[in-house]
């Protein structure tokens, strides 16, 4: 599964694309654009020329003209060999190859000097990424008893009581929730060991920006990309945070450049992908997702997102699949079920829009978006009263939606029309008479 280090990037709801405009695709949820091409699969006659060439067994240069001898001969310009020598050519035994070890989780807070306290933090983030918090809660405890002074085992706490919270992670989606507060006192208590710890800045500025104090949280990401600007994660999170609060171009330097540090990290990609998506680059975000898609085949999120992307192309063709894949995967994501009945609205399979947006609204009753993509549909279908309780239903969720109120006028305007072409059809009959 992915690294839930990566997946802390998601904290502004970054799973998705942003909301397209008109029947409009849902919005829910890290280089150079160069560093993310999309790399085609190896072809057979590719994967022929990478296989390892067997070595001829032909004479090497300046050696004995008996060098070629095969091995059922004996070397004719050579003197039978002493047991000395015979006892020395015999073959050594051979040594057992060692087990690879695994590699420790990216972004893990595991050193790797091997003492008893790294062993503990190796394996509480071993046991964070896998999603076992109770045994990753225990490994950390375990490793601050070890070494009480180092802010490690406090900083992975805090990641594990968040992760364990069910707190919302979106941008100042808890302003002022005591858990949140509480976990920041925590982080500051780590600071106290240490001032030039990278990871608790980062901690600390994600906790800030599910409070809401964007300036606090953006000055301690970006303390933290100063302690360590090689660091991936770090530099992805200042990416992301930089995104939540409108400042795109400055958040895609440091998501290209996460990219660049992580190139076949999905998590990366897809976040550098709704990047370039919500600063309107969108060729660029499908190279992103495409990516990724081919490093994460069995990423739901990845293909919703590339999905996302071909709709805002108005490239239904390509969408469907991507999305039908999507929610193949995650069958009971709304999200992806409705970008799946706006892209079957697109390639003109109105019956299929309509079914699948009202399974979308069923999922998730709340969802705006699944809504106008119902009352589209039902437009074009000519089911104007039906999708005309669509969009009020959408305006009720939220009466700012500025797609819901176009969608009403242009229903209204499309609804007098009709009366009018009706009244005037009723006077050409009357006339006729």
């Amino acid at each position: 599964m992915s690294s839930r280090f990566s997946r802390c990037l998601s904290i502004f709801a970054l799973v998705g694309a942003p909301s397209l405009l008109g029947c409009a695709a849902a919005a829910e949820q890290s280089s150079s654009p160069s560093a993310v091409t999309s790399t085609p699969a190896p072809t057979a006659n590719a994967t022929a020329s990478a296989a390892p060439k067997v070595v001829s067994e032909k004479t090497l240069a300046g050696a004995p003209a008996c060098a070629a001898a095969s091995a059922n001969e004996s070397c004719k310009d050579m003197k039978p060999p002493s047991a000395a020598a015979t006892a020395s050519a015999a073959p050594a035994p051979s040594t057992p190859t060692p087990t690879p070890t695994a590699k420790p989780p990216q972004n893990g807070l595991a050193r790797g000097t091997g003492d008893a306290s790294d062993s503990e933090l190796l394996a509480g983030d071993r046991a964070y990424e896998n999603d076992d918090l109770v045994a990753a809660k225990t490994h950390y405890e375990k490793a601050q008893k070890l070494a009480p002074k180092d802010p490690a085992p406090l900083v992975g706490a805090v990641r594990v009581a968040l992760a364990d919270s069910g707190v919302p992670t979106d941008f100042a989606a808890a302003p002022k929730n005591p858990q949140i507060t509480a976990l920041v006192k925590k982080i500051d208590a780590a600071l106290k060991l240490d001032q030039n710890y990278a990871p608790a800045y980062v901690e600390r500025g994600r906790l800030l920006l599910i409070l809401g104090n964007a300036p606090e949280a953006l000055a301690a990401l970006d303390r933290a990309t100063h302690l360590a600007p090689d660091d991936a994660e770090t530099q992805s999170a200042l990416g992301v945070a930089l995104l939540a609060t409108g400042k795109g171009a400055e958040a895609l330097t440091r998501l290209r450049r996460a990219s660049e540090l992580d190139p076949d990290s999905p998590d990366r990609l897809t976040n550098l992908g709704t990047a370039y998506l919500i600063e309107g680059d969108v060729q660029e975000a499908v190279r992103a997702f495409s990516r990724a898609s081919e490093l994460s085949p069995n990423d739901a999120r990845v293909h919703g997102d590339l999905g996302t992307a071909y709709l805002a192309l108005n490239q239904p063709a390509k969408a469907l699949p991507e999305l039908d894949r999507a929610v193949q995967l995650a069958p009971d994501h709304a999200t992806y079920v409705s970008n799946l009945a706006y892209a079957y609205f697109l390639a003109g399979k109105l019956d299929d829009a309509i079914a699948t947006a009202t399974k979308a609204s069923a999922l998730d009753p709340k969802l705006g978006s699944a809504w106008i993509n119902l009352g589209t549909a039902l437009a074009k279908k000519g089911d104007l009263a039906g999708a005309e309780r669509a969009y009020q239903r959408a305006l009720s969720l939220d009466p700012s939606d500025p797609r819901a109120k176009a969608n009403l006028e242009e229903l209204n305007e499309m609804k007098r029309a009709k009366s009018g072409g009706a009244r005037a059809a009723g006077t050409r009959k009357s006339e006729s008479k």
